[in-house]
């Protein structure tokens, strides 16, 4: 591996020689007593050279006493420092240091060679010492192994300022930082050439995209619109509760400023374990399964719904592959980090602030800003419904001819949807479109010995699902309960909306072990 030359503060003459050395190859790093080309006195002591900080008389054994030098040097320790508080330590040998045996014996040579360019460019003066490379080489992959390691430890992500609404204060930004790799190398070999034992971690910083300054003027004081779904507080869904809080807290306090794009996958992040994020259940494919981070959506479709009765621009946004049992049809809003995301415009010409809050059984999302609520109706009509199949699965668990219920059907739903935003005698309508598709009923088919009784299992217990063929649901600043905002919801049940309705449509309805 080459070596760079570092900085020489020679006399100009002694320069003038070390660029002709450096050229010839043969300037390897080290620290120097320069002496002039003179007969020997017997009087003076033995020219020098320092290696890795010891100094090294040029008599005789010169070259081993400078290899055991180097290797009492190779077999420490590195320490890079983070920032003003945090520091790591490598040892040498984890970085692949080693050193060129025959540089240094070239080194050694030449310095007490009176013809060589070395000798003769040496000085009188101790402070005239000067700073070449050492012959100590870095292996780049297994710098670069540890790099990364280290990386995946110190990369911050830049947060965005935000107001703290339970304590009303400002949050201050946070600038990211992302490790620079390369030049944190480049660091550590330089250091090592220098025969230093510390070196400087090199980042590159990440701006956040608003700061405490945007936002020292933003008003909350009204609710533009608002929303409420259930959870389920017992102890079989507490990973599930968990993850709604650690969701909900991500979007507590965000400012939304005029004409800017909210977007969930970004806002939220990642929700993994690396992110705190527990194992609970999502719905993958049609089909309750276990997940990392069961529970976002109904953060996110909570937000919607607020969203949606506060008249704010909605961007992006899915509906599930099957009705959710916590929220209305139509205002849900599925999310998959990073490929399936919901985002949000403000449209008006004031900053609206985002509030979420999970407790007591309640998933509570408003949209908070500084004037007067518009009037927003909901109108939700179905359409069609999609009839769902019956799947057979054998199972071996099961005594042969035992049939349970695994999963209910659900039949999958055409409908549209109206938003009318009303401010006093001017009225928007729009509209959209939604599709569910059906899911299947899955019914354990029994293939495995013994008695029909010898194993303990029960159906899914889940009731049919029923939806209002009609619903308007209507927010404004004139609905309000015990001087609280409150919405006014009006139902027609309809071909859909009453007990039953699945087995009259001729849809596989499940009675019992007896089958459908």
């Amino acid at each position: 591996m080459p070596f760079a030359v570092a900085k020489l503060t020679l006399k100009a003459r002694a320069t003038a020689m070390l660029a002709v050395f450096a050229v010839a190859g043969a300037a390897i790093g080290v620290a120097l007593v320069p002496r002039t080309p003179s007969p020997p006195d017997p009087n003076e002591p033995p020219p020098a050279l320092f290696l890795a900080g010891q100094r090294l008389e040029l008599v005789d054994g010169a070259i081993e006493r400078a290899l055991g030098i180097l290797r009492r040097y190779v077999a420490g320790s590195l320490v890079l420092s983070i920032d003003g508080e945090h520091k790591r330590t490598f040892r040498l040998s984890a970085l692949g240091a080693a050193i060129d045996k025959a540089r240094i014996s070239k080194l050694v040579r030449d310095a007490r060679d009176p013809a060589s360019p070395l000798r003769r460019a040496l000085g009188t003066a101790p402070e005239e010492r000067t700073n070449l490379v050492l012959p100590i080489v870095v292996d780049p992959e297994r710098a670069l192994t540890e790099l990364l390691l280290l990386k995946d430890a110190v990369d911050r992500q830049p947060a965005d300022a935000r107001l703290d609404l339970a304590r009303r204060t400002l949050v201050p930004e946070v600038v990211g930082r992302l490790l620079d790799v390369d030049a944190t190398l480049a660091a550590l070999q330089k250091a090592v050439e220098r025969g230093e034992r510390d070196a400087q971690a090199i980042f590159e910083d990440v701006p956040p995209k608003r700061r405490a300054e945007d936002l020292k003027d933003v008003r909350f004081d009204r609710v533009l619109g608002y929303f409420e779904t259930p959870y389920d507080r017992s102890q079989k869904y507490e990973a599930r509760s968990y993850n709604l809080r650690l969701a909900a807290a991500k979007l507590d306090g965000y400012v939304l400023l005029p004409g800017q794009v909210f977007d969930f996958n970004e806002v939220v992040g990642p929700r993994d374990e690396a992110n705190g994020y527990k194992v609970a259940k999502v719905i993958a494919e049609g089909e309750l399964v276990d997940g990392i981070g069961g529970g976002t959506c109904q953060i996110s479709g909570t937000v919607h719904g607020a969203a949606f009765f506060a008249g704010l621009d909605v961007v992006e946004r899915y509906p599930h592959t099957r009705p959710s049992s916590y929220i209305k049809m139509g205002l849900d809003a599925t999310v998959v980090y990073p490929t399936i995301n919901f985002r949000l415009k403000n449209p008006y010409d004031f900053p609206v602030v985002l509030h979420q809050t999970v407790k007591e059984g309640v998933v509570r999302a408003e949209i908070l800003g500084g004037k007067q609520p518009y009037t927003v109706t909901l109108i939700r009509r179905i359409e069609e419904a999609i009839p769902y199949e019956e799947l057979e699965r054998p199972d071996p668990d099961l005594p042969d001819g035992r049939r349970l219920l695994a999963q209910r059907g659900v039949p999958g739903f055409k409908l549209h949807r109206y938003r009318i935003v009303r401010d006093d005698a001017h009225a928007v309508r729009q509209r959209w479109n939604d599709v569910y598709p059906p899911t299947a009923q899955i019914v354990r088919v029994g293939t495995g010995p013994g008695p029909r009784d010898r194993v303990q299992a029960h159906d899914d217990k889940t009731a049919e699902y029923v939806a209002d063929e009609l619903l308007t649901v209507t927010q404004g600043p004139d609905i309000r309960k015990d001087g609280k905002p409150d919405m006014l919801e009006q139902r027609e049940p309809g071909e859909f909306g009453r007990y039953g309705w699945t087995e009259r449509a001729g849809m596989p309805f499940w009675k019992g072990e007896s089958g459908s």
